[in-house]
């Protein structure tokens, strides 16, 4: 009858307010013992109700087909980006996001992509050979290093020489401090303070060797890659300094920034993109293959099958962008590495008008989360979800995967630009660090994945390279 009174319809989840310290302290167990209230849930955090999606076309509901109503604006994604890399692609919305997009999309082109091969397997020639009779040596800082090293060369046209091995460490900084809800009744103030501080000193690093990328690509003089066609962007506006408010100005003369000069691109943004760029670009890719690594000396028969592959395809030479589609278990064992680690562990949204998913009411302004941890290890999508198989990747298998069952990065319209990079990368440094070495954990190393910004080891990887 009219104005009889309709209750919402909301979705099970655990009762009262959850603990911020233990979410915090323990975010994987927190989201897998989410699902197990169902495949839409709710809970209460930090004052307000936060939505939680457990099925593949709930996630591509929100993150493809209404996609249009789920910001990243004021989520946690933001939150934890933005102070470091401010307005940049991974954190910019709306027609603000679709122009950066389209501005850095032709660099990240698959045909584009491949012309950077050698420079990958030289990177990782350089890596093999300091690894080569090392006593042992810390996989995932290395790894960092190298994916920094690439990046930097591929798409900005430069070489930043040492300062990959701080840029490591300024990284983690950054994760340690970022990747940590704090609430506002901080448990441990001190511990806080303390990482806020190497997060500030971390950031201070990373925007002299941002600024010094950006300064060596002028002195340089034209390229064709990334970072010069962004140089000889025109987008003449008056400069606006980091964290100030919108319509606070600099004295630059209108029509021209800072540096740049008349018509060229300001340099807080031209900063925010080459941060960005230079984190998504090389982060994410160094983990991957930290965590291949590992899984293939935990699991001998498809590390035989990986090293039978290169031996038999490359016959002891240097792999190259043409050797890409017969480095098939390469590239599978990378990706099935991706399904149990995914670099990106939870992907949040803000629903901007109210909706209803699966039956259930999401009322606008409404936090509403997906985990690529719950759903690549989601039973009723793969079978025996907690074992390492890189057939599944196998193309009559991988036809056979739903729709955003797999999300290493992410889905719909934002889903990542450099994600054909990343697997070629990762496909030839496995490639080439396998052909020579036997890479063996050090024994009774304790591995655990720690979720931060991205889901990395605790205690970081140590191994040691052995001689095939």
């Amino acid at each position: 009858m009219s104005g009889t009174y309709v209750s919402p319809r909301v979705p099970p989840g655990p009762a009262g307010t959850q603990s911020l310290r233990a979410m915090r302290d323990a975010p994987l167990e927190f989201v897998t013992a989410m699902a197990a209230h169902g495949d839409v849930t709710r809970h209460d955090a930090d004052g307000e109700p936060v939505y939680m999606l457990n099925r593949p076309d709930l996630a591509r509901y929100v993150l493809k087909e209404n996609g249009a109503n789920y910001t990243k604006d004021r989520t946690p994604d933001d939150d934890m980006l933005r102070p470091l890399l401010g307005n940049g692609l991974l954190t910019s919305n709306g027609a603000e996001w679709a122009a950066q997009r389209r501005r850095c999309a032709p660099a990240f082109r698959p045909a584009e992509v491949d012309r950077f091969d050698q420079v990958i397997v030289a990177a990782a020639e350089h890596l093999a050979a300091q690894w080569r009779g090392a006593a042992s040596v810390r996989v995932d800082h290395d790894l960092t290093s190298l994916t920094l090293t690439v990046i930097v060369k591929a798409m900005l046209g430069t070489d930043i020489g040492g300062a990959g091995e701080g840029f490591g460490r300024a990284v983690d900084a950054v994760n340690r401090f970022i990747g940590h809800y704090v609430p506002s009744d901080d448990p441990d103030p001190a511990d806080t303070a303390a990482r806020y501080l190497g997060f500030q000193r971390a950031r201070t690093f990373l925007d002299q060797v941002t600024h010094l990328i950006i300064a060596a690509r002028r002195a340089g003089g034209a390229g064709d890659d990334l970072l010069s066609a962004l140089l000889a962007e025109g987008h003449p506006r008056p400069e606006t300094a980091p964290g100030a408010g919108p319509g606070t100005e600099t004295d630059a003369p209108p029509g021209t920034c800072p540096v740049t000069g008349p018509g060229g691109m300001a340099d807080v943004e031209l900063r925010d993109q080459v941060l960005t760029i230079v984190m998504a670009g090389h982060e994410t890719t160094a983990k991957s293959l930290t965590w291949t690594l590992y899984l293939l000396d935990r699991h001998p028969e498809a590390a035989a099958a990986v090293r039978a592959e290169i031996d038999e395809v490359l016959g002891g030479r240097a792999p190259a962008a043409a050797d890409l589609p017969a480095l098939r278990r390469c590239r599978q064992a990378v990706q099935e590495a991706m399904r149990l680690y995914p670099p990106v562990w939870l992907i949040s949204r803000r629903s901007v008008a109210a909706d209803v998913i699966d039956g259930y009411d999401i009322p606008a302004g409404s936090l509403v989360c997906v985990s690529p941890w719950v759903l690549h290890r989601d039973p009723r999508y793969w079978d025996d979800p907690a074992a390492y198989r890189p057939d599944r990747f196998d193309p009559e298998a991988a036809a056979r995967h739903l729709s955003h069952q797999y999300l290493p990065f992410g889905g719909g319209p934002r889903i990542c630009l450099g994600r054909h990079f990343a697997l070629v990368e990762a496909t030839l440094v496995l490639a080439v660090l396998l052909r020579d070495l036997r890479m063996e954990l050090v024994p009774e190393f304790p591995v655990e994945p720690e979720a931060l910004v991205t889901l990395r080891p605790r205690h970081g990887l140590m191994m040691v390279p052995r001689p095939r």
